[in-house]
């Protein structure tokens, strides 16, 4: 996706600070560029969190567009190790009616935050929430489309070094024509992805089950 107009402007401020803050380097002048004119355009905002500001703002963005959520939620995420509200609020949405899909990658490039992931599926699926694992490659979108009129993409993973010790940078914006673009990337996803039932976990083993659920004891730290 590309962005022009004050939502650029919002990510030069963003860059700008945290260029500064790391090299020292003023780079302010930058900002005073003027901005090319552009039509008009879509409500959007940027959302910068780290450790040094108040790092609950983007599980805060996450779980209030689960709870907002009507009709259709549906997430795609590389690295899931939620905490207890977040998962709370995940299970909550399909509860109450909402269709919600959330897509991993069937190989992680961390074989630790998997089985913390997969550690969750139980959870997940007795609430109603539609799981999917992505074959081709690690999924490395991280995306959220809410009843097909809003959209939340960025750097932030679902997991605890997301909200609480990296520095992030996500984009929310209202846009029907934009985020049914994205909605197609997201069932492109899903169309190539296998869906876990609970047969599947039915059948693993024991001693996989204890595999996962030791690893997500570590979810803080992960």
């Amino acid at each position: 996706m590309r962005f022009e107009g004050p939502i650029a402007r919002q990510n030069q401020y963003l860059f700008a600070g945290d260029w500064e803050s790391e090299t020292g380097e003023d780079i302010s002048d930058l900002l005073t560029h003027p901005m090319a004119e552009t039509q008009a355009g879509l409500p959007a905002q940027v959302i910068g969190t780290g450790p040094t500001v108040r790092f609950s703002a983007m599980p805060e963005m996450f779980e209030s567009l689960m709870y907002t959520a009507r009709r259709k939620l549906v997430i795609t995420t590389p690295y899931f190790v939620p905490d207890e509200s977040m998962l709370a609020g995940l299970c909550a949405c399909a509860r109450r009616g909402v269709d919600t899909t959330i897509v991993f990658p069937a190989r992680n490039d961390s074989w630790i935050v998997a089985a913390a992931s997969r550690s969750y599926y139980d959870n997940l699926l007795a609430a109603g929430v539609r799981i999917f694992e992505y074959p081709d490659g690690l999924l490395h979108t991280k995306s959220l489309t809410l009843d097909a009129e809003v959209t939340l993409i960025g750097s932030a993973n679902m997991d605890r070094r997301s909200f609480e010790l990296n520095y992030e940078n996500n984009i929310l914006f209202y846009d029907r024509s934009l985020t049914a673009a994205m909605c197609r990337r997201q069932e492109s996803y899903i169309n190539r992805s296998k869906l876990i039932t609970r047969e599947m976990l039915d059948g693993w083993t024991w001693r996989r089950r204890l595999w996962n659920n030791t690893i997500a004891m570590l979810g803080p730290v992960l």
